[in-house]
């Protein structure tokens, strides 16, 4: 079994940072690629920003220049930075991961988060 945890976001003002982090435990052999996806209230889930084993990192129009994805692998961590946060930033995020279980020979499955508010005053 895997489970994934949550840390961070709640209410931020407009302008501000927060840091959401996201941590994988269990039967885990390797975590390949670390997503942060987002849903507004009324609205599709969205990428936000990804990141692959080996560090690339790919995102959103608009979370570039604004967010920064990060992974520690020694943790099965995956963090957001988000900085000059908006009122339209405002949503349920969550973390998607690719992880093999168990050994070498295991299934990759993917993972979902709960999801952590994000609210930004206007």
């Amino acid at each position: 079994q895997v489970q994934l945890a949550q840390s961070g976001g709640g209410s931020v003002e407009s302008g501000g940072s927060t840091r959401l982090s996201c941590t994988a435990s269990g039967n885990i052999f390797r975590v390949y690629r670390m997503e942060w996806h987002r849903q507004a209230l009324g609205k599709e889930r969205e990428l936000v920003a990804r990141i692959h084993r080996d560090s690339y990192t790919d995102y959103a129009d608009f979370a570039k220049d604004r967010f920064t994805i990060s992974r520690d692998d020694a943790k099965n961590t995956v963090h957001l930075e988000m900085n000059d946060l908006k009122h339209e930033d405002t949503a349920v995020y969550f973390c998607r991961l690719e992880i093999r279980v168990g050994h070498v020979d295991g299934s990759v499955n993917i993972y979902w988060s709960q999801g952590i508010q994000v609210s930004v005053s206007a």
